[in-house]
This record gives structure tokens, sequence and C-alpha cells, in this order.
């Protein structure tokens, strides 16, 4: 069972959602994107987005049309996910 936390963009406040790994996402449309395809291979127990990207995933996933891989996407950084290079970060050359 994972916490989901939701920042809904429409009211400015914080939801909070307990779902299994087989159920859908809040704001998820058709269950295109469960809990466990969100988590990915990450190990914490609560996960957070925003009603805004759900809604952007729901259109993105309903124009490609094809099922989109994103268990990297959501990673933490400190697990494995996306780093920026310090020289992505900065214009100076080191």
């Amino acid at each position: 069972m994972a916490k989901i936390i939701v920042f809904n963009n429409d009211t400015n406040r914080m939801e909070t959602y307990y779902r299994g790994e087989n159920e859908a996402m809040p704001y998820n449309a058709n269950r295109t994107l469960t809990v466990g395809e969100f988590r990915g291979s990450s190990g914490s127990p609560t996960l957070w987005t925003t009603k805004r990207a759900m809604q952007s995933f729901n259109t993105t996933r309903y124009l490609y049309g094809r099922p989109i891989p994103v268990g990297f996407a959501f990673k933490r950084p400190w697990e494995g996910g996306h780093r920026f290079t310090v020289t992505t970060l900065c214009r100076c050359s080191i």
C-alpha cells in the first residue's frame, strides 16, 4: 500500500490517497498509469505528484497512443534517478 500525496493546483491543497501497487494513480484516465508503474524501482513508501502532472500524462499518453515507460522518470536522485552534471548546471567551464 502506497501513500500518494497529490498537490491539487485548482484548490491549492494537498490531497492524500492510499492505493495498492496495481491500482490506478489519482487523476489518471482509463487506468493507463498504475501506482507500481509510477513507483518504478523506488523503495519509498510515499509518492508525490501534482494534479497537473497527471493530467499532462493523460494527454501525452492519449496523443502517443501507446504505453509510456515512466519508471526511471520519477526516481529520486539518490535512488539512481537523473542527476545533472556540473557543466549542465552552470555556464562556466571547469
